[in-house]
């Protein structure tokens, strides 16, 4: 075990790792594992929490085995949201970091995240972002595209990684206290889907003086082939999620693209217009390099146009901002 240096804090006495999983039991295996396996230069009391999003594959089973001492959870398919909510009410370390079920953690990420809650936290109210790459097979153009310029992550784009924008607040690597989760009342379960759920938390934390900063060396592998067709179909759905955060916060319509610059609402495509993007992207798939950046950028641009343009009926419902909703 390392001796810690001399701090400007404590160094957190707990930690709790929550990780919300649905049908990812390979993956799921591996981000466990690597768990087990992270070095801490003090004593700490860690836990890892898995909560079983109603998996229908061979999950179950295995997280009644207890590997690794795992504490599980399972509920009824809710979405990540509702997951995470009730693995942080189940935790008891001071310090929370969310994983995904496909984000394997590497050498040093835990004590990259938990030193830096020792040295800033003492500070002000704090989250920690690490970083998310793919593994070399799936690391072509495309998916450093998506990763370091903004369609799914974007950390190409972080100016400073001291003072980082709430929209960057990943839930496939990110942590913060659990008091700080509990004021902020937790994630809004108003999202079905893993899609600014996590962005919407962060923003509501901003508003309330949580600082958010980047340390790259808190590195996971992302391990989830991507391509063009496979993401275009999850930016319509992200751009479903950004008409219910658009709903909870109207002051955010042009960041989420819900109006233009000139306060106009975004326009619907066509179906035609959707069916030739959608072409375009599946001849991305399966001719790399062929179609150009900005045909693809098109292509998802229209995807993420027709979620956030859906009809909706009614208003979303969900536990209100202050308040962890009840088992």
């Amino acid at each position: 075990m390392m001796e810690p240096p001399a701090s400007r804090g404590p160094w957190p006495s707990s930690a709790s790792v929550v990780i919300p999983t649905y049908n990812r039991l390979e993956q799921l295996h591996r981000v466990v594992e690597a768990l087990v396996s992270q070095e801490h230069p003090w004593p700490l009391d860690l836990e890892v929490i898995v909560v079983d999003d109603g998996s229908t594959d061979a999950t179950r089973e295995w997280l009644a085995c207890r590997p690794h001492g795992v504490r599980a959870l399972r509920q009824e398919n809710a979405g990540p949201a509702r997951a995470r909510n009730r693995g942080v009410r189940a935790a008891r370390g001071e310090i929370i970091l969310f994983l995904g079920d496909d984000t394997v953690p590497q050498p040093g990420w835990l004590g990259a995240h938990l030193e830096a809650h020792r040295v800033l936290g003492v500070e002000q109210p704090l989250a920690v972002l690490g970083y998310t790459g793919f593994p070399p097979e799936e690391d072509g153009p495309f998916a450093r595209w998506i990763n370091e310029f903004g369609a799914q992550f974007g950390y190409l784009l972080i100016d400073d990684p001291g003072r980082v924008p709430f929209n960057f607040f990943y839930t496939s690597n990110v942590s913060l206290g659990r008091e700080l989760f509990q004021e902020l009342g937790g994630f809004r379960e108003d999202f079905p889907a893993a899609a600014w759920e996590d962005i919407e938390l962060a923003y509501r934390g901003a508003q309330r003086g949580m600082r958010l900063i980047y340390r790259p060396e808190a590195r996971t592998i992302h391990e989830h082939a991507v391509g063009p067709q496979s993401f275009r179909r999850r930016q319509e759905v992200a751009g479903r999620s950004a008409a219910i955060f658009a709903r909870l916060h109207p002051e955010l319509a042009g960041f989420l693209g819900v109006v233009d610059t000139r306060g106009e609402r975004a326009r619907r495509p066509g179906r035609l217009e959707v069916e030739l993007w959608t072409v375009l992207a599946r001849l991305a798939d399966l001719l790399p390099g062929v179609v150009p950046q900005s045909v693809i950028g098109r292509a998802l641009d229209t995807a993420y146009r027709r979620g956030l343009t859906e009809p909706v009926a009614g208003q979303s419902s969900g536990p209100g901002p202050d308040c962890l909703p009840d088992d």
